[in-house]
């Protein structure tokens, strides 16, 4: 099977990079770049256009509301979803703020990357000092660059809680125990939304689940994967 990895909000192909040996059995991989798009459907789309055949989609973060509406414009396409540290829920009053307040900036010269705080935030309490984590995480920021940054951060998320039910592929929920971004109730109301999902926390681990635990992700995506093929 072709494994699509979509990666969250400023993020990049570093990502994945130390779950690329556990996921080969499965078989190649395809990088999304969510660079493009000024919408969630338009990424979802231009990532389509990237990929050929049946393909298993995992979603991180804000990828995982592009991954979902890949499987709303190919459903035939998908043959199982990976939802990992992601919500459905719609922007908040406080986050429409902050995007409202940056569209009457233009100017995004000065970006330099996510702040190094802001990253700490992200990842759980026994990581958050881990400086080699956070310097990759703020490199993949600067890579993307201060276009990238406005064009994801001025996306409309919208609140998709209703419509889950629509989602008939085998999917998979996975929450980093610890995750202060994206909290185990919204990770379960996606579980609870998508019929006969399953569901998995990852302990020891705050937001940034492929890189704070990328062996543990990779042990819970293989089981489930194998479990797949059994029953297939």
């Amino acid at each position: 099977m072709t494994l699509l990895l979509v990666p969250g909000f400023m993020l990049d192909a570093d990502l994945w990079t130390d779950m690329g040996g556990g996921l080969q059995p499965f078989g190649p991989t395809v990088l999304a770049d969510l660079s493009q798009g000024d919408s969630v459907a338009e990424m979802a789309s231009l990532t389509l256009q990237r990929i050929s055949g049946d393909f298993v989609v995992l979603g991180f973060s804000m990828g995982g509301y592009v991954a979902r509406e890949i499987v709303r414009q190919a459903p035939e396409r998908v043959r199982a979803l990976i939802l990992i540290a992601t919500s459905a829920r719609g922007d908040t009053e406080v986050q429409a703020k902050r995007k409202a307040t940056l569209e009457a900036q233009p100017d995004i010269s000065a970006f330099r990357g996510l702040s190094a705080s802001a990253i700490a935030t992200s990842l759980h309490p026994d990581n958050a000092t881990r400086a080699d984590l956070i310097s990759r995480i703020q490199a993949m920021g600067q890579r993307l660059g201060g276009e990238v940054f406005r064009r994801q951060s001025l996306l409309d998320r919208q609140d998709e809680r209703a419509s889950l039910g629509t989602i008939t592929c085998p999917t998979l929920v996975i929450a980093g125990d610890d995750d202060k971004l994206r909290s185990r109730a919204e990770a379960r109301e996606l579980h609870e939304g998508i019929p006969g999902s399953d569901f998995e926390i990852i302990e020891g681990t705050g937001h940034m689940i492929p890189l704070e635990a990328p062996e543990q992700l990779i042990e819970v995506i293989s089981q489930w994967l194998n479990g797949l093929e059994s029953r297939s």
